[in-house]
């Protein structure tokens, strides 16, 4: 035997050796086969979970925001909005100084028509009173309302019988304001001169009650 031959028989050998080596390691596929399904990822390792914990029971920063809530005036407050779902600190300051600037110009002004609705009786006899006079000496006030610089929370008191609650704040305004006679002469005041105006005042309303205006029950300064 040649030994072209013998290298054809071991070639041969080695090729068929290889065929079933193959064929073990892959298996055989008989038509179409599903492919193996994917191997799924490994689950990621846990995270830790944010907790967000309702504390009830907690500050009520809508009065906290204006004064101590354990005070006096804060429990008045609290007390205020457990009766009066709508009543909220912040929405009542900001009506306190809407009015201010309102009643003070309607006095200066001498306008009792719009000072009426929005002040106790014995208020608006005090103011009735102060304008009444001052026609009848023949003096006018002119007056340019500039703003309010401070307005602070000073007291808050509840009546728990006839759920009537009072607040009262300070206020800090400045204003330009001169008094002329009959003949429109300066008898008081500079018009370019602003002057600062303090004031006092308690607003009173019965609270849950349809008529959501505050009144103006007290004034000092």
């Amino acid at each position: 035997m040649s030994s072209a031959v013998i290298q054809l028989i071991v070639l041969a050998g080695i090729a068929i050796f290889l065929i079933l080596r193959l064929k073990n390691v892959l298996g055989t596929r008989d038509g179409f086969e599903k492919p193996p399904a994917p191997t799924p990822p490994a689950p990621a390792p846990d995270r830790p979970r944010r907790e967000f914990e309702v504390i009830e029971g907690g500050i009520d920063q809508d009065i906290a925001d204006y004064t101590d809530i354990n005070g006096k005036a804060g429990k008045a407050l609290a007390a205020m909005k457990k009766v009066d779902a709508d009543f909220t600190v912040d929405n009542f300051m900001n009506g306190a100084r809407a009015a201010y600037e309102m009643l003070l110009m309607a006095f200066e002004n001498g306008d009792k028509e719009t000072l009426r609705p929005y002040l106790s009786d014995e208020v608006f006899d005090s103011f009735s009173q102060a304008i009444d006079t001052r026609e009848a000496e023949g003096l006018r006030i002119d007056a340019n309302f500039i703003g309010i610089r401070d307005l602070t929370l000073e007291d808050a008191d509840f009546n728990e019988a006839t759920r009537e609650g009072e607040i009262t704040v300070r206020i800090s305004a400045e204003l330009t304001s001169v008094v002329r006679n009959t003949a429109g002469e300066i008898v008081e005041g500079d018009p370019k001169q602003i002057k600062r105006q303090k004031d006092i005042w308690t607003f009173a309303r019965v609270m849950g009650s349809n008529d959501p205006n505050w009144i103006l029950v007290a004034t000092g300064e």
